[in-house]
C-alpha cells in the first residue's frame, strides 16, 4: 500500500489551528505574521492508511513542516529520513524537499511526537504530554503495526507513554530494539536532525542500520 498525502483525521490528527498549548499557539501566531504563505499549523501525519512502519520524530521545523505542511519536508533531517526510507524500499518515487514531489510511502506513516512547530525546536514536556493523545490515537487505529522507529528520546518516551507503558522499562539507545507487550517492536534511532549529523553523533551508515533491521524485520 502507498500513499502520496495523508488527509487529516479529525480522530488522530489536530486541528490545524490547535490551542491546546498556548505557548505554541502564539508562536504559531506570530510565524503566520511574519510568513504568510506558509502552511503554520499543526502538522498531520503522512502516509498509508493501514501502515506496518510508524515514524515518530519530534515535531515540526519551523522552515520545514511548518513551512510545508509535511512531517520532515524542507528541512535538514529529511535530507537523511527520505532517501533512507526510498533506499529501503519503504517509499518509492524522488524526495524533493517539497509536498508537490511526488514521494510516495510504502506501509509507512510518519508523524511527530508534537505536532505543533516549537521555538527554538525545544517542546516543553507538558507540550509532548498534552499532544500525546493524538499519537495515542494514531497507534490504537492501526491494525497491522508491526514497528515503530522512535527519533530521539522525546520519540520514545512519547511512544510508550501513548502505550501505557513505563519508562523506566524500555531505556533509549541508538539502535536499541524493544519488543513490546502490545505486539509491536519499537527501534530507537538518534534524531537525524543537522545538529546530530553535523556533529557525527549520527552518521547516514548508523542511521541506515537502524532501518535496515526494520526492513528485515517487515520483508
Amino acid at each position: 500500500m502507498t500513499s502520496r498525502f495523508t488527509p487529516r483525521r479529525a480522530d488522530r490528527d489536530p486541528p490545524k489551528d490547535c490551542g491546546l498549548c498556548p505557548r505554541l499557539a502564539a508562536f504559531r501566531e506570530g510565524n503566520r505574521a511574519t510568513f504568510p504563505d506558509w502552511y503554520n499549523g499543526a502538522v498531520p501525519a503522512f502516509g498509508v492508511a493501514d501502515p506496518r512502519l510508524l515514524v515518530v520524530g519530534l515535531a515540526p521545523g519551523l522552515k520545514g513542516a511548518n513551512r510545508t505542511g509535511r512531517p520532515f519536508t524542507g528541512d535538514y533531517a529529511g535530507d537523511l529520513l527520505y532517501p533512507t526510507l526510498l533506499k529501503f524500499d519503504f517509499a518509492h518515487g524522488r524526495y524533493g524537499a517539497d509536498p508537490g514531489d511526488g514521494l510516495a510511502l510504502i506501509d509507512t506513516v510518519i508523524t511527530n511526537a508534537v505536532r505543533c512547530v516549537p521555538p527554538e525546536n525545544k517542546p516543553t514536556p507538558a507540550e509532548a504530554r498534552t499532544c500525546g493523545r493524538f499519537l495515542k490515537a494514531e497507534i490504537a487505529g492501526y491494525g497491522h503495526l508491526k514497528a515503530i522507529l522512535a527519533l530521539g528520546r522525546v520519540a520514545h518516551e512519547a511512544t510508550l507513554r501513548a502505550l501505557d507503558l513505563k519508562l523506566s522499562a524500555y531505556g533509549f539507545a541508538h539502535g536499541a530494539v524493544h519488543d513490546l507487550p502490545g505486539g509491536q517492536r519499537l527501534y530507537d534511532s538518534f534524531h537525524c536532525s543537522r545538529y546530530n549529523t553535523n556533529t557525527g553523533r549520527l552518521t547516514t551508515e548508523m542511521f541506515e542500520a537502524v532501518v535496515a533491521d526494520i526492513r528485515r524485520y517487515l520483508p
